[in-house]
């Protein structure tokens, strides 16, 4: 189930990714043009001194000609002035789409009471029209007046002062075009007198800020008349001031020279005059914005004023617009919050005189989703094989090689590519495949905890389950060591028990000694009838395995108190005999081959070798001598500080060489302590008389042994009695080096 996950979970991420990105809600938009933001703040661009300014309505201009709206006297004056001066072309950012209210004539109208006073009316009839003035200028200097286009209805279109070619299909010109239906235009005496005029609409983004800057609006036809073409205001101004033969061309895909393979991808480029605009498709430009920049700025007032530096407007193209906040023509850019609508218009100039554009490509959301598509199944591929901390590494990288791409791609390039949603979903791709791998191995941990619980420590089994990668099945080679242990007279016992009683019996014998096995960190491999097979060492490394084995092996005959209290208390209860329970234990260490045993339809995590094998002989030795537990020579050097003491060299069934075994008889505390120091050297003594055929002096030093020992070597010496006195009555051949043949296992 979770490997299907991890194969349909990152298809499914990556298809609902390039969905919604295909989609593009607003959210998504968001953070795109977000960022596209921060470029700008990072980069703005550079003012140039180019030949465009703005003749700025401010607040002190307000102070000192008078409050608004200023009659149209006062715009006469200030268009006089600015023809005076050299001005290439005025643009006009305000609309005078109604009559002058200070004009005499629409004074005398209002006064109502002066309507009886023949001779006034006749004076005022008489005095020049405000409205009059202001076309009389403009058609003495280029000028440039604004409309609106609306949504509402329009009882007269605006003028058309100059048609636009095609190059393409016009109608895909027109569906890409922002439209409207309706339109505020001026009035038609100064309509008439102007050279030309344009569109002063502005299209803001959802969050309210302005960040394209459409260059060509559509009007809707009404049945009686065709749709319409008008420029902005900016680009009209362009045209104006390149002379009046100079027109509009545009290009959409499909058109010579304009590749769209074979889709519609709406306007292509521009051409005004002899300047060629690359657009979006909608024929908008992106704004790259400046930020505020005074030097763009005349203050209307000054203009007005004597000694004013004709320098500063001689052959430029003006704009005359508002900054005064109480008028309220503000708009939110990139760059400011509170920018003047006129520095708009003035800024999609600049760039257009200076060639400097932003540009976001048709196939660039292509190439994001390409990007995305390669990089989300390289992933996907790669994080179950390498894993969580490299495929960290790899998306990070991913991210950051994108990030640092598309900051390339507008620092040198001008284009705004998205580098927010390919890292967003590559990092939820890596979220969601890191958490299945998690599940994955949290569920390879729960099957090491159950193959391995019910015969590891749990201590071992938590090493293995955030490790599994320790578990090395199919076969080893390693240091182990082996621990064997059986019931001493287990076929009697049994025999005065029934099925139930003796299955109760080895149930509650078999479960404390693992207990203390697993305890001491040691592996079950096998239990047999009455016997426990463990190891050390294994599956996990252990460099103390051998005093972890000796450890256990003295816990489990301490542990026989208190089990053989209990049996002996039920043996009463049942009205039956009750033996003493006694074990034997078997320890050695060497090299084991370790893993999975068996064949492909069971195996068994086992151990095989000749150590495994003398195990179970030093086992099976342990009533032979009368001890409890006996260890083979490589354990007592792998653990020196327990209290070994020696017990002969024996050869055992199935082995050629001679072996050292070793009663162990306590731990380092023990090995310390007076009566073993003196058992341990009185047992030295005597083996070293022993196997040179002394057999008196064997003899004494084994009487030591038996007082030293105080009844804990007592089978060991009765047995080394016994051989001293065949020896003494029958000595063993010339050539006997005091080993041992046990004629059983």
């Amino acid at each position: 189930m979770l490997r299907r996950l991890s194969i349909l979970l990152p298809l499914v991420i990556l298809a609902l990714a390039l969905g919604l990105r295909y989609a593009d809600p607003w959210p998504v938009e968001r953070f795109r043009l977000a960022v596209f933001d921060e470029y700008q703040r990072l980069k703005p661009r550079a003012w140039q001194d180019t030949p465009v300014r703005i003749i700025d309505i401010d607040d002190e201009s307000l102070a000192r000609l008078g409050q608004w709206p200023w009659p149209r006297t006062v715009f006469a004056n200030l268009l006089d002035r600015l023809g005076d001066l050299g001005a290439a072309v005025v643009a006009f950012d305000v609309l005078f789409a109604e009559p002058d209210r200070t004009s005499p004539r629409e004074l005398a109208r209002l006064w109502k009471e002066a309507a009886a006073n023949t001779d006034l009316m006749t004076m005022m009839a008489g005095l020049p029209d405000h409205d009059r003035m202001l076309a009389k200028v403009a058609s003495e200097v280029p000028t440039i007046l604004a409309m609106q286009l609306t949504e509402g209805s329009a009882p007269r279109r605006p003028a058309h002062k100059r048609g636009m070619a095609v190059g393409g299909d016009h109608q895909q010109l027109l569906s890409y075009l922002p439209v409207f239906s309706g339109a505020v235009v001026p009035l038609a005496e100064l309509e008439a007198a102007a050279v030309g005029q344009g569109s002063i609409n502005s299209q803001t983004d959802r969050d309210g800020i302005i960040r394209r800057v459409a260059l060509f609006f559509r009007l809707k036809g009404d049945g009686t008349v065709e749709n319409e073409v008008y420029p902005s205001l900016a680009v009209e101004a362009l045209r104006v001031a390149q002379g009046s033969s100079a027109s509009y061309i545009a290009k959409v895909s499909g058109s010579s020279g304009e590749t769209s393979f074979g889709e519609k991808t709406g306007i292509a480029q521009v051409r005004i005059g002899e300047l060629i605009v690359p657009t979006d498709h909608n024929g908008a430009i992106w704004l790259y914005d400046t930020g505020f920049k005074k030097q763009r700025f005349i203050p209307a007032w000054e203009v007005l004023e004597r000694g004013f530096d004709r320098e500063r407007v001689d052959g430029r193209i003006v704009f005359i617009g508002a900054s005064a906040a109480a008028l309220k023509d503000q708009r939110a850019t990139p760059l400011n919050e509170v920018a003047a609508g006129v520095e708009v218009h003035a800024q999609a100039l600049e760039q257009i005189l200076t060639d400097t554009y932003l540009a976001r490509p048709d196939w660039m959301t292509g190439a994001e989703l390409l990007w995305l598509l390669a990089f989300g199944i390289a992933l996907s591929v790669l994080l179950p094989r390498w894993g969580a901390a490299w495929c960290a590494v790899v998306a990070g990288t991913g991210v950051v090689a994108t990030l640092g791409v598309s900051w390339l791609a507008f620092d040198h390039l001008g284009w705004l590519t998205d580098p927010i949603y390919p890292s967003v979903t590559v990092i939820v791709l890596y979220l969601a495949l890191s958490f299945v791998l998690y599940l994955r191995t949290e569920n390879e941990r729960e099957q090491v905890r159950g193959a391995f619980g019910r015969y590891l420590s749990p201590a071992v089994v938590e090493q293995l389950a955030r490790d599994p990668s320790s578990l090395r099945l199919g076969g080893e080679t390693r240091a182990m060591t082996l621990l064997f242990c059986d019931i001493r007279g287990f076929t009697s016992i049994s025999e005065t028990l029934d099925a139930g009683e003796l299955t109760k019996f080895i149930n509650g014998f078999l479960t404390p000694m693992t207990d203390t096995i697993l305890a001491h960190g040691g592996t079950i491999d096998k239990y047999m009838g009455d016997a426990i097979m463990a190891f050390w060492n294994a599956p996990l490394d252990d460099a103390d395995h051998a005093a972890n084995a000796a450890r256990a092996a003295l816990a489990m005959t301490k542990s026989l108190g208190p089990l053989n209290d209990g049996w002996q208390e039920e043996a009463r209860a049942a009205d039956r005999p009750y033996r003493p329970i006694a074990i034997g234990v078997g320890l050695n260490t060497g090299l084991c081959c370790v893993g999975n045993m068996g064949s492909e339809q069971r195996f068994d995590y086992s151990v095989l070798g000749d150590t495994v094998n003398l195990a179970s002989r030093l086992e099976g030795q342990s009533k032979t001598y009368g001890v409890s537990i006996v260890a083979g020579e490589a354990t007592v050097a792998e653990a020196p500080t327990m209290a070994w003491l020696e017990l002969d060299l024996i050869k055992v069934k199935g082995k050629d060489n001679a072996v050292r075994v070793f009663a162990l008889l306590g731990d380092a505390t023990v090995a310390g302590q007076p009566w073993f120091r003196l058992a341990a050297m009185a047992q030295g003594e005597m083996l070293a008389a022993y196997r040179t055929g002394n057999w008196d002096a064997a003899g004494r030093a084994l009487e030591r042994v038996r007082q030293a020992g105080a009844g804990l070597l007592d089978g060991v010496c009765d047995l080394y009695q016994w051989r001293l006195t065949e020896f003494a009555g029958a000595p063993p051949p010339s050539d006997w080096n005091g080993v041992y043949a046990p004629k059983d296992k």
